[in-house]
């Protein structure tokens, strides 16, 4: 039966890719209202050339970029790509619908957790952004184990902490490659959030895998309630 649930958090709890590139336009027009002498296609295809060189969440994309494009760090167009970047990214990052309502009826019953790949401070804030720091029991992140899923590591150390077997715990994610992979090679339940699902080669990696098969699939997190009300059901009652 299960005990734990835990949830890969971009693109499973908040549209991750979404923010992003909505993020990285408002940069690239800042930039552009500037003075930036660049088409606004081609900024983009270079700042996720090097996202996908330097990692999705590297923290200096707008130096790298004017030094590449320019031959030096205009710190007006800096200034501006980054303070439009924040300004976007504070007002598009949401949970995806039911995503609190479901966490919220799932904590009564369930120990509840964050694997993620983001690096630790970014993945906290995200979540104390969307008013989430309550509602989960542990969270690891790529700071906490060195390694990135599909790598067993972090859904071990989640689970020890959580004081669940795999066979009692329950992954829900996006990525087959990456989330439901290393859940399901640790012994663990899989749940592919279908809802957030997006082939992200062109930000950083290609997150499917046909060999992947996952124990269920959800088109939005609200049908995780019935899942789990089955599992009981068919254990004979919560742990």
């Amino acid at each position: 039966m299960i005990k734990a649930i835990l949830f890969d958090l971009d693109n499973t709890l908040i549209d991750f890719v979404k923010l992003k590139f909505y993020s990285i336009d408002a940069a690239i027009d800042a930039m552009i209202s500037n003075g930036l002498k660049m088409s606004k296609k081609s900024a983009e295809k270079s700042l996720f050339r090097l996202y996908n060189k330097h990692g999705i969440e590297y923290q200096l994309i707008f130096q790298k970029f004017l030094e590449e494009s320019m031959g030096k760090i205009d710190y007006r167009l800096l200034a501006a790509a980054i303070s439009a970047y924040r300004k976007a990214k504070a007002s598009e990052l949401k949970p995806y619908p039911s995503v609190i309502p479901t966490l919220r009826k799932l904590k009564r019953k369930y120990r509840l957790g964050i694997i993620s790949d983001a690096p630790r401070l970014q993945a906290w804030i995200r979540l104390a952004d969307l008013e989430l720091l309550d509602l989960f029991d542990v969270v690891i992140t790529k700071d906490d184990t060195g390694v990135f899923k599909p790598n067993p590591k972090p859904y071990i150390k989640a689970l020890k902490i959580l004081n669940a077997k795999p066979d009692e715990a329950m992954f829900v994610g996006d990525a087959p490659a990456r989330d439901l992979k290393g859940a399901k090679n640790v012994g663990m339940k899989t749940c592919f959030a279908k809802y957030g699902f997006a082939e992200k080669v062109t930000i950083g990696y290609d997150a499917s895998d046909p060999k992947v098969k996952p124990d269920y699939v959800i088109n939005s997190i609200s049908e995780l309630l019935k899942i789990v009300q089955k599992n009981a059901s068919t254990a004979g009652g919560r742990k």
